[in-house]
């Protein structure tokens, strides 16, 4: 039953009109008669009361002028009387005209650029948006609806060949990317407040543990026996000198790690400064890793592995998707819940937002208002002549009525004052 409410209503508030115009009508009428009726009476006892004379010409005045608005108002929804009058039942004679002023009329008043504008900037979309955005159930199926849609742009993306296009477009980006320098500004970050130190640390800590390793002893002391002498050999020398070389050399790490100003480690700082610099001046070193950065890129190898990369990136997003728990549907969620309320505190991003709402829409309208035209043109002349009388007669009908009354009162008075100055300028 609801679905029929709103054509209920306007049922019930057309017929209230049409009540509303009958009655008003059927008073206009009455009046006209009655203007009849007080003439008919005062001619009648004019003679016997001579101020009579005076009524009958304002009643006969009053008809008159009631009569030609009784015209003029019938004569714009049908002709007087059946007669063929000409320029009468102007409006379903010129419907094909009215419509085409309606729909130009507000195509040039109602959707100009300006009002629409005007209309649009008292709109706060963003607003709309972010309260919108900011409610978790919302986000929640926004988020899904957006989630289903992923693995069909994925494979949009695939089918169209733009992923092989924005490969190519990366791997030309990369080429100009001038690797030396950027290496130099990255290390540069990493040698400040000494920080490069850690990885001296790790140095240290690598070469403690290769010193304590049995297997690395062993052939160390390998490798000592074999550049030692025949006799140095027979009084096994090279495992005296195994210990004395690990002996101190584990000494020497010891107190490069305890000491943070031992000089191996301002050695290791003019190390890594002079290859910093050098990174940034020397052209044969730009050279050289602009020519390992070719060659690295020009690999199969490398390609294979973007083509694997997408693969699992496919497989991966088509899995999550469809999956109940997916991770990409909860992490869309809450950013459309975060931008939600940071649009929401954010005056500026809302203005720019809306501004750019209204210059969208206004464009809209405007590439759209001459088919609004031409649509609103079109439903006025498809309307049948007797809907649209009865349309346009029972909203603005009962308004048109008044035109009699006026003119039977307009009337009156004219034909008073024109028996009024006979009786003066002709004593009559």
């Amino acid at each position: 039953m609801q679905d029929f409410a709103p054509i209920q209503t306007t049922a019930a508030a057309d017929a209230a009109k049409l009540a509303a115009l009958r009655r008003i009508k059927a008073l206009a009428t009455s009046m006209l008669v009655l203007c009849l009726a007080v003439f008919l009476a005062a001619r009648s006892f004019e003679a016997d009361v001579p101020v009579l004379a005076y009524v009958a010409a304002f009643a006969e005045a009053a008809m008159i002028g009631g009569l030609a608005d009784w015209y003029a108002v019938v004569a714009l929804f049908k002709r007087p009387l059946g007669l063929p009058i000409p320029h009468t039942a102007i409006i379903p004679s010129n419907q094909e005209r009215i419509a085409d002023n309606l729909g130009y009329f507000i195509e040039a008043n109602f959707l100009a650029p300006e009002p629409v504008r005007r209309k649009l900037r008292e709109v706060d979309f963003a607003a709309l948006v972010a309260d919108w955005l900011a409610e978790p159930r919302r986000a929640e199926a926004l988020s899904r609806f957006v989630a289903r849609l992923v693995p069909q742009t994925v494979s949009a993306i695939e089918g169209s060949g733009l992923k092989d296009f924005i490969t190519k477009r990366v791997v030309e980006q990369v080429e100009k990317v001038q690797l030396a320098p950027l290496a130099a500004e990255l290390l540069t970050a990493v040698t400040h407040d000494r920080r490069h130190q850690k990885l001296f640390d790790e140095i240290i800590k690598v070469l403690g543990g290769f010193l304590s390793d049995q297997d690395a002893q062993d052939a160390l002391r390998d490798k000592i026996r074999d550049e030692l002498p025949s006799v140095a050999r027979l009084f096994k020398a090279d495992a005296y000198l195994l210990k004395k070389i690990v002996a101190s050399a584990g000494s020497l790490l010891e107190e490069v790690k305890a000491d943070p100003d031992h000089p191996m480690r301002a050695e290791f700082d003019r190390f890594v400064m002079g290859f910093v610099e050098t990174l940034k001046t020397s052209k044969t070193y730009g050279k050289q890793v602009e020519k390992l950065k070719r060659d690295f890129l020009a690999r199969p190898e490398v390609r294979e592995l973007a083509r694997d990369m997408w693969t699992s990136f496919r497989t991966y997003v088509e899995q999550d998707a469809g999956s109940d728990d997916s991770v990409i549907r909860k992490h869309l969620a809450s950013a459309f819940v975060d931008v939600g309320r940071q649009l929401a505190a954010d005056p500026a991003i809302r203005a720019d937002m809306n501004a750019g709402f209204v210059v969208a829409l206004g464009s809209f309208v405007e590439n759209q208002k001459s088919g609004v035209s031409r649509f609103i043109a079109d439903q006025v002349k498809g309307w049948d002549l007797g809907q649209l009388t009865h349309l346009i007669e029972i909203n603005v009908g009962r308004d048109l009525q008044f035109i009699r009354f006026n003119g039977m009162l307009v009337g009156g008075l004219a034909g008073l004052a024109l028996h009024i100055g006979e009786v003066l300028i002709f004593g009559n």
